[in-house]
């Protein structure tokens, strides 16, 4: 069966503990819509405790079991919600993907004193003050959990920076410990060094810190048996210590634990070349050049030429390597790095990463429920997004399901029009699918000599007429102006 993946929450998602509830009572659903994997947002207790995304990372022990930061639920639910929720979906054979944030850790307990550097924000290799004294949140007790699952407690020398030191501005400061007042070697140099993220960045030099990490990933799997972990801001962490900790989580759980990493980087491919050849292909990458390719298509609409979609994408490059997606909580409308594609482009998207061949596709939430939020900045000017579901998204995961296996023929000589069939296999009867961004379209494909005399009809009913395949197993497919048509058997 063809792999799919659900990225099941959104920056937005709904708080008050609902979201464990909400994807256990889905479980049936998302099965028969052909989602084999479920990509959970972090489940571990925030800085921010209830209303904390995840990605502001207090206590990796507390699933929402322990009165911390004002709260025992995290913003998705209870441990026991949480755990029950993966249970359920296992049972309808969906596998877990959690989410793993091990770059940073924000809410410290404690105030401790010592020595750091300034740095420049742009250029975090030049430093621009003599060494001083801060006093800064970097010590964790975790005091709500009282030393249950481990007795780590992590102070200052567990870091290499903190943006905070108290009386003073906001500010990158370099912390000067024994682990080097360098930072950790990246791949990369933007911004001179960009190890340092935001909160207290993790020292991942430091042999205790390791060895801490290694034993919650090998603690988090006995208590959740995940299949698989979406590894978060890897441009911002030393290469070297995902390759150990992912090699030492296999072993220690004895399953070939799947990893996508999330190395943001649209429109320079070898970035993410590099970064897999760095960790020696140990995990996969999201495609963020894709997914960047997929945004601006749809801003210029008939202009772009649909020949150059995946011109520069990892999926071309790098299939094996590949996880595809069209959207994600950071590209979505008022984040970071938003980066949406407009809505009218997404069915074409979707065909894209879902019907070919090549890379392991990822459903954003919105795409498949709808959404809708308002970003409240606090001085009133506050922005209400809708967020439509995908016209005709289920038809798509059915058509991957049922139909989109064998041989794929191409057929990319028209900057307005694409067109692939795929011949299906001994278990699955095929597909022809066809897209365009501008006119309606007939397209000549061959779709295999198995199904001459044969009639194929639009899947997603937008054409009445059907298409008769001739002795040569070629039919004429089409596609309504700026849209896609899928065609199946009769």
């Amino acid at each position: 069966m063809n792999q799919t993946i659900i990225q099941f929450f959104h920056w937005y998602s709904e708080g008050n503990g609902k979201l464990w509830q909400e994807a256990e009572k889905q479980a049936k659903y998302l099965a028969k819509l052909g989602i084999t994997a479920v990509w959970f947002p972090p489940a571990y207790k925030g800085a921010n405790g209830g209303y904390s995304i995840g990605y502001d990372t207090y206590d990796l022990y507390d699933l929402g079991e322990f009165d911390q930061k004002g709260t025992v639920p995290t913003r998705y639910g209870t441990k026991d919600q949480y755990l029950k929720a993966i249970k359920t979906l296992k049972k309808n054979n969906i596998q877990i993907i959690v989410d793993i944030v091990l770059g940073h850790k924000g809410g410290g307990d404690e105030l401790e004193t010592f020595k750091v550097v300034k740095v420049d924000e742009n250029n975090r290799e030049k430093v621009i003050s003599d060494v001083f004294e801060i006093q800064s949140y970097t010590k964790f007790t975790f005091g709500g959990r009282a030393k249950k699952y481990s007795d780590f407690e992590w102070n200052f020398t567990c870091f290499s920076g903190t943006d905070y030191a108290k009386g003073m501005d906001k500010h990158i400061y370099k912390i000067q410990s024994e682990y080097g007042n360098d930072w950790e070697e990246m791949i990369d140099d933007e911004k001179g060094n960009y190890d340092y993220l935001m909160f207290n960045d993790i020292e991942h030099r430091n042999p205790h810190v390791r060895e801490e990490l290694n034993h919650w990933a090998k603690w988090y799997f006995d208590q959740t048996d995940f299949d698989g972990v979406r590894l978060d801001a890897l441009k911002h962490i030393s290469f070297d210590f995902y390759k150990e900790w992912l090699t030492l989580l296999r072993s220690n759980s004895g399953k070939n634990i799947f990893a996508v990493g999330e190395y943001w980087a649209p429109g320079h491919l070898h970035l993410l070349q590099k970064y897999i050849e760095v960790t020696e292909g140990c995990m996969s990458l999201f495609d963020s050049s894709l997914q960047n390719n997929f945004h601006t298509a749809s801003k210029e609409g008939r202009s772009y030429d649909l020949r150059r979609i995946f011109a520069e994408t990892l999926t071309l490059a790098d299939p094996i390597h590949s996880v595809t997606l069209v959207d994600n909580h950071d590209t979505q409308p008022l984040q970071k790095l938003e980066a949406p594609v407009e809505s009218w482009f997404k069915p074409i998207a979707y065909a894209l990463i879902l019907l070919r061949e090549k890379g392991y596709p990822c459903v954003f939430y919105p795409d498949l429920y709808g959404a809708h939020y308002v970003d409240k900045d606090g001085a009133g000017n506050d922005q209400e997004i809708f967020l439509p579901k995908v016209d005709r998204i289920e038809e798509l995961l059915k058509a991957r399901k049922d139909h989109a296996y064998g041989i794929q023929r191409d057929y990319f000589e028209d900057a307005n029009c694409l067109g692939w069939t795929r011949e299906g296999d001994q278990e699955h009867t095929g597909c022809a699918v066809v897209v365009s961004n501008k006119d309606a379209y007939n397209k000549p494909m061959e779709i295999g000599k198995r199904y001459s005399g044969k009639t194929f009809h639009d899947l997603l009913k937008r054409f009445k007429e059907k298409v008769t395949i001739d002795e040569n197993g070629w039919g004429n497919f089409p596609v309504p102006a700026g849209n896609v048509s899928v065609w199946i058997l009769e």
